[in-house]
């Protein structure tokens, strides 16, 4: 899929929560030769400006992010496409993430992919967010689908 985008004259941020999935994508671009950055929680401040100014001068096609420590504040607007490695808990630490693409100044639509195996944990939890969502969307519409989710539903909810 990288290749592709890549192929087409796109750019991607490439977002994972464990540091070790990076690390194995990093040797994945350093051996296919394509040019990229980084950035995770150890990352300096110092460093982390001049790696997404990089980006944003040309620097690299590929972002690659650790979920908690490029989800807000970092505007990317090279990127037209944001991919999501893993699914994360909270549904809005993902939107946060991707917002990264969508900022003023962007000239581009944004595409996003979630990757997610059928059967997973990770399938489970990209379920749980359309139940968040939808719970989100009904309570701030007015509706009453809030109704249709029981006790114990909207108990786990809360302690996710």
């Amino acid at each position: 899929m990288l290749a592709e985008l890549l192929d087409n004259g796109h750019k991607a941020l490439v977002f994972s929560q464990f540091v070790d999935h990076l690390t194995i994508l990093r040797e994945y671009l350093d051996r296919q030769k394509i040019a990229y950055q980084y950035l995770d929680g150890r990352t300096p401040a110092k460093r982390r400006k001049q790696r997404v100014d990089a980006f944003q001068n040309g620097e690299g096609d590929v972002f690659l992010i650790s979920l908690k420590a490029g989800g807000t504040g970092l505007n990317l607007t090279a990127a037209d496409f944001v991919i999501h490695m893993d699914p994360w808990w909270n549904p809005a630490v993902e939107d946060q993430a991707s917002d990264r693409a969508h900022r003023i100044g962007q000239q581009r639509p944004v595409t996003i992919y979630r990757l997610v195996a059928q059967g997973t944990i990770e399938d489970k939890i990209v379920a749980l967010h359309k139940t968040k969502r939808d719970l989100a969307d009904s309570l701030l519409a007015g509706t009453n689908v809030s109704s249709k989710i029981s006790t114990d539903e909207l108990l786990a909810l809360i302690q996710t």
